[in-house]
């Protein structure tokens, strides 16, 4: 009995169905999910080697500082093509920059991203230019007795007098979304804006033992320019006082440029000395209310 043609295709057709259904399916590759990036402390700059993220610190209250809102760097002005890209790709809109127009003339502008927004914040001050002037020429004469060790934090120290309307900007300009990212600098990174960071991390709660570790992570990042500048210091003392290089003591020319805790500590000494504590001069010394503490804190913590 022949089936009708019609009949034959279909259970051919349910056959090769069946089949296929009863093969093992070929497992699906797993597509690998790419992490996000963990947040770096250090930005790796040609031109600048103490250029940092400040985020990541715990405050006393368990919050944390957003990354990618607030950097603190040394000068900016030999940036490379390179470096300024890197800037474009953090999406750095301000730049406060606390220079002396003189030290902006003798070492030059800023390289910046095109619309960069900068803010010239120069902390000028008698007692600063003095010690600034005293340090220049005792390195440049050999005179190392003239900068001992204890005149590091008093650079600390008067800082918080002589830059006050300057710092009192920065927290104000970083308590603004629209100016952040933001960058605040001064010539290496240390002095003008160590002390900033610590006033700034200050107002967000952060814990004094943290700040401070922060300070001392310039040692870290200037470590290959601090040795190459006490190497050519030292070069120059031995010529100018006729000794062998093995004989010039580098003691207070190296606590100098190798920064020591103690050093910040003299901003927080003199805070509480002056206003009894570093939130009572963040207050009544620069002027910043509550109200622009808890703003500051709500943009910038999380």
């Amino acid at each position: 009995m022949h089936r009708p043609l019609r009949f034959v295709v279909w259970v051919v057709a349910l056959t090769i169905i069946a089949s296929g259904c009863a093969q093992e399916s070929e497992p699906v590759a797993e597509i690998p999910v790419q992490p996000p990036a963990a947040p770096v402390r250090h930005i790796d700059l040609e031109g600048q080697p103490n250029f940092r993220d400040l985020g990541g610190y715990e405050t006393a209250d368990g919050r944390t500082v957003k990354w990618g809102q607030v950097y603190r760097s040394g000068e900016l002005p030999h940036l490379t093509d390179a470096d300024v890209a890197m800037l474009e790709e953090l999406e750095i809109n301000t730049v406060m920059n606390f220079l002396l127009p003189e030290e902006i003339e003798m070492n030059g502008s800023d390289q910046l991203p095109e619309g960069t927004r900068e803010v010239p914040a120069p902390i000028h001050g008698d007692r600063a230019a003095e010690l600034t002037m005293v340090a220049q020429t005792a390195i440049k004469t050999a005179n190392f007795d003239d900068i001992p060790p204890e005149m590091n934090p008093e650079f600390h120290r008067m800082l918080l007098d002589e830059g006050k309307n300057e710092y009192a900007a920065l927290l104000r300009e970083a308590a603004d979304p629209e100016n952040r990212p933001l960058v605040f600098h001064c010539s290496h990174g240390v002095h003008r804006t160590g002390t900033a960071t610590a006033i700034l991390l200050s107002a967000l709660g952060v814990p004094w033992d943290t700040i401070r570790a922060d300070y001392l992570l310039t040692n870290t990042f200037l470590s290959e320019e601090v040795e190459a500048t006490l190497a050519k210091v030292k070069q120059m003392a031995a010529k100018t006082l006729d000794v062998p290089p093995d004989e010039v003591d580098m003691t207070n020319v190296e606590a100098f440029y190798i920064v020591d805790g103690s050093y910040i500590d003299g901003s927080l000494e003199q805070a509480v000395e002056e206003y009894g504590s570093m939130e009572a001069y963040i207050r009544d010394g620069l002027g910043i209310t509550d109200e622009e503490v808890e703003e500051l804190r709500s943009q910038l913590l999380e």
